[in-house]
């Protein structure tokens, strides 16, 4: 976020790729018996590989990042959608409010009604890091930041509900506080939480709860951690788990910085009172923050074990470009992590596929979905990836 305080963030180095070979050592041997013994030293595979594909035929009708992402079902018909974001030249000018859905079934994407603005600000309609999550037939959008040439940003107010069949936005109640670069996630059919992000100018540790029914808010039990944006996290029935994202350092005699900060915390949601949140902190899967990771909470169809899964992200916090706030370009990750809520456990895998500045994860049919978002060398991305 804000431009001005570029060269000031400070943050942790980047770490080498983790993907673990396999070693073998097999010794020669003129003797067969000796040989085959000497099968028993090759080294056993430490790490498991997650193999992603590229849907070429699923392809964005444009190259978008940092896109707020949802999926629906109306009519027993599969969609899924792309809300704003940034395009290739990843400048000022590149933010827009596009709106892209995809039909399962076709195969086919198509532009749609862009996201509305109820008041552009500076003449701006396109906005960057908003956060999307549906109910049942309807996604629900919320926010995001306008950048200007100047590089200065600002926090939109704005809700919509789009309903996908007509390709119609409604607006609902404004956020009380503005923020983008959030966490939105979606309990009972009925409630959306809101949970941290970035407003105008500073992080806020907020959780706005917003009843879809009602279309009211109200503050639930604060995020315990630092406040953050660019954070990630999932929900699976009353269990939420939040990780990492960038914190904002306060200094006796220079300005403020940005700092990667590596933390994960689990709330439980009372179900007799949605807004009452009891959180505590969990143990962090590396110890490496990464930020703009695609997460969601995910019953797994094998173990049927409920988790929580974390994909891609950067261990270099960036801005809006892909270029550190350090002054150098990020890379994405390819690491996967799941966290298992009955044994509060972790586990690391690693995808084929790099990427990162993502809004959300998707689940389709048994596989997880990444939509559009950066790859290497800060190229943004057209496909829809499958994990």
């Amino acid at each position: 976020m804000l431009q001005e305080l570029f060269l000031h963030s400070i943050f942790h180095d980047r770490i080498a790729d983790y993907t673990t070979e396999l070693i073998a050592r097999v010794f020669m041997s003129k003797i067969l018996s000796l040989s085959v013994l000497a099968l028993c030293y090759i080294l056993p595979l430490a790490t498991a590989t997650v193999f992603a594909n590229t849907d070429k035929h699923g392809e964005l009708p444009k190259a978008v990042s940092n896109n707020a992402v949802a999926q629906v079902k109306a009519n027993n018909q599969d969609y899924i959608i792309s809300f704003s974001g940034l395009t290739s030249g990843k400048s000022f000018e590149d933010a827009h409010n596009y709106t892209y859905v995809y039909d399962v079934k076709l195969q086919t994407w198509q532009v749609k009604s862009p996201v509305p603005i109820a008041k552009a600000i500076n003449g701006l309609t396109g906005r960057l890091a908003s956060v999307a999550t549906a109910i049942n037939d309807t996604a629900y959008v919320f926010g995001g930041y306008t950048v200007a040439e100047d590089h200065s940003e600002v926090s939109v107010p704005d809700v919509y509900a789009y309903h996908v069949l007509t390709d119609q936005y409604q607006q609902l109640a404004a956020m009380p506080v503005p923020v983008d670069d959030s966490v939105a996630l979606a309990y009972k059919n009925r409630y959306i939480y809101l949970i941290s992000g970035w407003h105008n100018d500073g992080n806020v540790n907020l959780v706005q709860l917003f009843d879809t029914q009602t279309n009211q808010w109200q503050q639930a039990s604060p995020f315990p951690g630092k406040p953050v944006f660019g954070h990630a996290g999932g929900i699976v029935e009353n269990t939420l788990v939040i990780c990492d994202g960038v914190r904002v350092d306060v200094h006796l005699t220079k300005r403020r910085s940005y700092a990667a900060e590596n933390a994960c915390y689990r709330g439980e949601i009372n179900p007799k009172k949605p807004s009452n949140i009891s959180w505590h902190q969990v143990k962090h899967p590396t110890g490496i923050s990464r930020y703009r990771m695609a997460a969601r909470g995910v019953i797994n169809s094998v173990t049927n074990s409920k988790e929580i899964v974390f994909v891609g992200g950067s261990d270099n916090p960036y801005n809006y470009n892909g270029i550190g706030y350090n002054g150098e370009p990020s890379t994405p990750s390819n690491e996967i992590w799941r966290y298992n809520i009955a044994t509060a456990k972790w586990q690391i895998t690693y995808s084929n596929i790099s990427t990162m500045d993502h809004r959300g994860l998707l689940e389709l049919n048994g596989k997880l979905l990444t939509v559009g978002g950066m790859g290497k060398n800060q190229k943004v991305l057209k496909s829809i990836n499958t994990y």
